[in-house]
């Protein structure tokens, strides 16, 4: 056995004193000039890796350019419809349109009044977001009509009649004389085609008239829509600044003040003299046809300018 030991203590030893020199090898000068190349190919990897980000901006800024001759053409083909032009050569008020901005502002003054009129195009891009809604709700309102009436059987719960309500059972009352979808009725499609002609969004149009030497406003909010200026609501404040706040403070101050009651509750007299007020100031039908157009116009110009400044960002 102790010869065994013997013969075996030499190779153990053996086995230790190479894997000291192994480590040993390991940090010698020439292991670190072997470790260094791998960090010389990651160098190369960014490098390309750069190359490629440009080569994706390049891309991006060819589209948008691309993007931007197109959206040029149509508006120097465009530059003012009938309405807008008409409107601005005849109309007393002077119109502010600052480029980069959403809101237009037009200006007049009458006898003491100074009148503002204000809208925005960001109610053109509201529009459009509304309008996916109602889509969205009408096709889910056909599929959910769609198996309540697979599920109905016999006397009144047929196809073909005029929905008024759930009853007890979870069924339809409807009458015979109405299709089941609003798009499905036939005397709508007259109404459907006009209204595919031109803007027939509502455009949102606030009405700030302050007099001289008094402190007080008077701010009426109304719709243009189809031709028409429908008021919704009349607000007096005491102080023209709750009128058209233009800070945080001064909106929160105004949430506090009663500024009356919605229009739609006045008297009826008092509800056609405040239109005639209107009227009277050049807040009529000439100006509700003229405000959708000039969003259309407005928003145009604007996309334009953000596709020129995205471009030059990205070059």
């Amino acid at each position: 056995m102790f010869s065994r030991l013997a013969r075996s203590a030499p190779r153990t030893l053996n086995h230790q004193l190479s894997s000291k020199s192994q480590r040993f090898v390991s940090r010698s000068p020439a292991a670190f000039s072997l470790r260094s190349q791998p960090i010389v190919a990651r160098y190369g990897v960014s490098f390309s890796t750069t190359s490629s980000r440009k080569q994706g901006n390049e891309e991006l800024v060819a589209k948008l350019e691309s993007e931007y001759n197109i959206e040029r053409d149509i508006k120097n083909e465009n530059e003012y419809n009938l309405t807008i032009k008409e409107y601005i050569d005849n109309s007393p008020f002077e119109i502010h349109d600052t480029p980069g901005e959403e809101e237009v502002v037009l200006t007049r003054k009458y006898n003491d009044e100074n009148i503002r009129v204000t809208f925005s195009i960001a109610d053109l891009a509201n529009s459009d977001a509304n309008q996916d809604s109602i889509e969205e709700d009408r096709a889910m309102f056909n599929d959910e009509d769609s198996d309540d009436i697979n599920a109905q059987s016999g006397g009144a719960n047929t196809k073909g009649s005029q929905v008024t309500g759930r009853t007890s059972g979870g069924n339809f009352k409807q009458a015979p004389e109405d299709s089941v979808s609003p798009a499905d009725r036939p005397e709508l499609d007259d109404e459907d085609g006009e209204s595919s002609q031109g803007p027939a969004y509502p455009a949102r149009v606030n009405v700030k008239v302050t007099r001289e030497n008094q402190n007080g406003a008077m701010l009426i909010e109304a719709v243009a829509q189809d031709g028409e200026i429908i008021i919704d609501n009349v607000y007096y404040f005491a102080d023209a600044a709750h009128a058209d706040p233009e800070t945080s403070q001064e909106d929160w101050k105004r949430r506090a003040v009663y500024a009356g009651p919605p229009f739609g509750n006045l008297d009826e007299d008092l509800q056609i003299l405040l239109e005639r007020y209107l009227e009277e100031r050049g807040v009529n039908v000439k100006l509700a046809q003229f405000v959708p157009d000039y969003i259309d116009h407005k928003e145009q110009k604007e996309y334009l300018r953000w596709l020129s400044n995205l471009k030059q960002f990205f070059e």
